[in-house]
């Protein structure tokens, strides 16, 4: 027999570093979900990309229990990665602060292809080309696609 799902929780936690305090444990308090039992499982499974931010959505059942799926970084965050910036610009169209290859956009566009809701490897590239251009980040060279 299927459980009855309760709802879903979604939070941005860094990776390996999940404990009881505010945002975490409020947010799942209050849904009645074990919240060391989610930290020990999400700090076990997301060892291995320890520090980066990670986005998270908890799936909680009317009978307490819960699942959980680990996403992908935001692009955001990869693209400051990439650039070695802290912050993007406060003034995009104006302030560049950096600048990406084609070649680093089209990786981006693959580790992040199965959270994005595209068909191709080219409109992902578009995707994440048009976060770096709002973060004042241009893209250097010719769109491959065309």
């Amino acid at each position: 027999m299927a459980k009855e799902v309760a709802g879903f929780i979604k939070l941005q936690i860094k990776g390996g570093a999940a404990n009881p305090s505010p945002p975490i444990g409020p947010a799942l308090g209050s849904k009645g979900v074990n919240i060391m039992e989610f930290c020990k499982q999400f700090n076990a499974r997301t060892q291995a990309q320890a520090g980066k931010v990670l986005p998270v959505v908890i799936t909680y059942y009317t009978d307490k229990s819960f699942d959980f799926v680990v996403k992908t970084p935001p692009v955001s965050v990869t693209l400051l990665e990439i650039t070695k910036q802290q912050k993007g610009s406060a003034e995009p169209n104006r302030k560049k602060v950096a600048s990406v290859t084609w070649e680093q956009v089209r990786q981006i566009a693959q580790e992040k292809m199965q959270d994005l809701n595209c068909f191709t490897v080219e409109s992902a590239m578009k995707m994440v080309a048009g976060t770096a251009r709002s973060m004042g980040i241009t893209v250097t060279g010719e769109f491959p696609g065309n």
